[in-house]
């Protein structure tokens, strides 16, 4: 397809034309997981937006031209904590928790990025960037810490376009008495005796968070390339912080080009919070919800818009899903989609206008001719739907247990108690077992109420 691609860049806060800096060998790092629980629906919004991404960015510029690099970031203070409550070994635990982000991929049909670098494979990087900003003066050490100076960065404050003090009063800055100034942010800090460690010439420790994905992207994409994505929630501090060092170690007057950014994920109109007692974990789907259905969910509103998930949502795009899978045909033939039907995913991945097109495509397939059929489902291939044969379709079985009326009633009486009590762990394990029973549930306005699957 010839037509142009177009990318909303969160710097500058404008939908821009997607201009490579070499078409042969185009650059995209999107942020992966921390990996010190199992991942939610939230963390699944960036998996399938970038992987759609990723799909339109191949059509466009050939399969061997992009270079997908998603980090796993497996040193972290959360997973020190992660590890002491859960009583398991830190290696144990990244271990198993990337092992299941790993499976999660795959149940949403995600394809898997070119390279997936661990943050501890990459300690000497990291080490050698924090000697280069200390050397060019951007950085300063004290007590065993090293500190980004923020305010030797000029620039610091344009992707967020806030200036430094609006971003010091809307933000949770760490307050540290090893610190210059209250914005500075760690490049390096000691670790205790029972935490991961590593030798530098500041002493045994570890890096901090923003480090480890400045130095992974420059390691596979070089100091400058072309898209950088994550969540909102990453823009600051992370992507920020991220930017400062990098241009600041690099020499260079830009980081990445591009910017792009998915909205946040509510429940039911509620923002999704451990407080609140309203994570979805991904795997709480996967006995009763084929991944399909949640890949359609996700994408059924702009990935740039919050997105309100609610059990009206699932139902609808399980309902969708069974009407096209009517129409399902394996593609044995060379099928190339219209280039108007892919226009929308070209103009900033326009995923609602494109399931639009396939709603078109599939009425016309409905009819019966066998190279509408396989155009229809090599759209729905495209943005990774139908992929799946008709007969795994329908294999898919909910396994849902005979449960009474009176024995859910007495389960959502159970985890009130929890929730009144903040033991959010007990709550979210009898929403799993209900949910595993094929009972859904939903918290609005201080009220519990339910429906079968």
């Amino acid at each position: 397809m010839d037509k142009d691609i177009f990318l909303t860049n969160s710097l500058g806060n404008k939908k821009e034309k997607f201009i490579p800096i070499n078409s042969k060998k185009i650059g995209m790092y999107v942020c992966g997981p921390t990996v010190y629980d199992d991942p939610h629906i939230g963390n699944a919004r960036p998996l399938v937006v970038f992987d759609i991404l990723y799909k339109v960015l191949k059509c466009k510029y050939g399969n061997k031209s992009i270079s997908y690099i998603r980090n796993i970031t497996d040193v972290d203070d959360k997973i020190i904590q992660s590890s002491l409550e859960k009583k398991i070994s830190i290696e144990n635990l990244t271990k198993k928790i990337t092992l299941n982000f790993n499976n999660d991929c795959e149940y949403l049909h995600c394809e898997k990025p070119n390279e997936e670098p661990k943050a501890t494979e990459n300690i000497p990087l990291m080490v050698k960037m924090v000697e280069d900003l200390i050397k060019k003066n951007y950085a300063y050490i004290n007590n065993n810490h090293v500190y980004f100076e923020v305010k030797k960065f000029k620039d610091y404050g344009k992707l967020s376009n806030k200036n430094l003090e609006e971003l010091i009063a809307g933000s949770r800055v760490e307050i540290s008495e090893n610190k210059k100034n209250p914005e500075d942010f760690v490049l390096w800090k000691p670790s205790k005796d029972h935490e991961p460690s590593w030798d530098s010439p500041w002493g045994k420790g570890r890096p901090g968070w923003h480090l480890e994905c400045s130095v992974m992207s420059k390691k596979y994409l070089g100091a400058k390339f072309d898209i950088h994505g994550g969540g909102r929630d990453l823009i600051f501090p992370h992507h920020e912080n991220e930017i400062a060092q990098s241009r600041c170690a690099n020499d260079s007057d830009t980081f990445a080009n591009y910017w792009v950014h998915n909205g946040f994920i509510t429940i039911s109109n509620e923002k999704m919070a451990k407080s609140q007692g309203n994570i979805l974990k991904i795997k709480d789907f996967k006995k009763n919800i084929n991944g399909q259905v949640l890949r359609l969910a996700l994408i059924s509103t702009h990935y740039k818009q919050p997105l309100d998930w609610n059990d009206k949502l699932l139902e609808e795009c399980q309902k969708t899903l069974n009407k096209w899978y009517h129409c399902y045909t394996e593609v044995k033939n060379k099928v190339l989609i219209p280039d108007e039907f892919l226009a929308p995913l070209y103009d900033d991945l326009n995923t609602p206008s494109f399931i639009a097109n396939i709603h078109k495509l599939y009425e016309k397939a409905h009819q019966g001719n066998i190279k509408d059929k396989e155009i229809f489902t090599k759209a729905c291939n495209f943005v990774g739907l139908l992929s799946e044969t008709k007969d795994q379709w329908l294999k898919f079985k909910k396994e849902k247990s005979e449960i009474s009326e009176e024995e859910i009633l007495s389960k959502i009486k159970e985890r009130d108690k929890a929730r009144k009590d903040k033991d959010y762990k007990l709550s979210d394990k009898i929403r799993d077992e209900l949910l595993n029973k094929g009972v859904l549930i939903e918290d609005k306005d201080g009220k519990t109420t339910w429906k079968l699957k």
